[in-house]
């Protein structure tokens, strides 16, 4: 067999849509400034995709420090590995500042936060330990836990009851090969934006030997108090052992970090291939990610504003009927029920009746016959926007309902 023949005969559960998708509801092109107002195939479109959250991604104090900074360091320094010439004071700086406002010892910049994470799962296990991770857990988990040679234990979505039973099966394990157990959960579920049940894994440290490694990318900027995350909002940074957040969602940048104690701290910057073997990230990167971390501490009218548009979307959502499901984030799914080719059409209305742009997903990522809109509120979105948004998912909701689109045939915007 010929390795390429996959590529005709093996699409991928995504890949089988790219003939009808591409360009529009696969690999769409956003243009202009990010904001809650983008270009879409040359018009003006209300946007509820971008992770934009506290609207930092445009704020002109950043685009300042991004652009000086670019000035004065431009884009290659600095050159190599951190390990091996790669090392700067500001890269130092950056990770103090984050294990500070997260309430940690230390923390650990990383270039990437998928690639981060694989690479904190492939060190932090060997053969001997068992990972015990949430079914829902984000494709970086996925793909760190294929690295691991171990055992794994799977439980059901935050299930409480099941995890007991995993830990349990993971001890008696553990018991046997003399290592460690580590459990995987995130801070906020991107999909169905409902958090992991942190205050209640905590709790089975009482009973169990484990570790808790925690993905808080939805989180970090958005929740507690002060905005620290998810562990902050619920009050569980001293039983948290691993907080890794990345910069790509409220910081609205490039980056991420783990944040620990000092003692693991100084294993990852020894063992973690990803950033031994990586160019260093670049200065205009870390100079660009201070700033944004000194607004995100100190301009809480931001968070603020995020939630009150979000509290509104959300009630005004519900209120209409749309089943937006368990979220307790930003994060607002609106769920539909029909197949992948009314999803299409709906998503097509959307975007070319109402001028409202928002993510679809459809089956194989979520279950047969049910449809996902999923739209991310931001700092810079307005209640105006929320109430013409409300107004017109009610109204496809009613079209899909009344069957006004078709079930079979996918929409063919390109010879529309």
């Amino acid at each position: 067999m010929d390795i390429f023949d996959k590529v005709t005969s093996k699409k991928g559960n995504l890949g089988q849509y790219a003939k009808q998708a591409h360009g529009y509801f696969a690999f769409p092109k956003l243009e202009g400034e990010i904001g809650s107002r983008m270009k879409f195939r040359g018009k003006e479109v209300l946007t509820w995709s971008l992770n934009n959250y506290i609207g930092l991604a445009n704020h002109p104090e950043v685009r300042k420090e991004d652009a000086e900074a670019t000035e004065r360091w431009g884009l290659a320094y600095p050159m190599g590995a951190r390990m091996m010439s790669g090392q700067t004071s500001r890269h130092e700086e950056l990770e103090a500042q984050l294990a500070d406002f997260v309430g940690k010892p230390d923390a650990f910049l990383l270039n990437f936060g998928y690639q981060g994470m694989v690479s904190i799962i492939d060190s932090m296990v060997g053969r001997h330990d068992v990972i015990v991770y949430d079914s829902e857990s984000h494709a970086c988990i996925m793909d760190g836990l294929r690295l691991h040679v171990g055992k794994r234990f799977v439980y059901p979505h935050n299930d409480m009851e099941n995890l007991k039973k995993e830990l349990e099966r993971a001890s008696k394990w553990t018991e046997k090969t003399g290592g460690g157990i580590l459990v995987i959960t995130e801070g906020v579920f991107g999909m169905a934006g409902d958090l992991g049940k942190l205050d209640e894994i905590c709790a089975l440290k009482d009973d169990f030997n484990f570790r808790l490694l925690v993905d808080d990318a939805h989180g970090f900027g958005v929740m507690g108090k002060t905005g620290a995350g998810t562990i902050e909002h619920f009050g569980v940074e001293d039983k948290v052992d691993l907080h890794f957040s990345t910069f790509a969602k409220a910081m609205a940048g490039i980056g991420a970090f783990i944040a620990c104690s000092e003692e693991v701290g100084t294993y990852l910057r020894y063992t973690m291939r990803s950033q031994i073997f990586a160019k260093s990230l670049p200065m205009p990167m870390v100079e660009g990610s201070l700033k944004r971390l000194e607004l995100l501490k100190n301009s809480p009218e931001l968070r603020e504003n995020l939630w009150s548009v979000t509290k509104a979307l959300q009630a005004g959502l519900t209120e209409a009927g749309l089943n937006i499901g368990v979220t307790e984030s930003p994060v607002t799914p609106v769920y539909l029920s029909g197949s992948v080719a009314e999803g299409t059409q709906v998503t097509m209305d959307l975007r070319e009746n109402y001028n409202i742009f928002c993510s679809i997903v459809v089956y194989p990522v979520i279950p047969k016959g049910q449809l996902l809109l999923r739209l991310i509120p931001t700092a810079t979105h307005t209640l105006e926007d929320v109430e013409y948004t409300v107004n017109a998912f009610k109204e496809v909701a009613k079209k899909l309902s009344d069957g006004k689109y078709s079930n079979e045939k996918f929409a063919d915007i390109f010879n529309q």
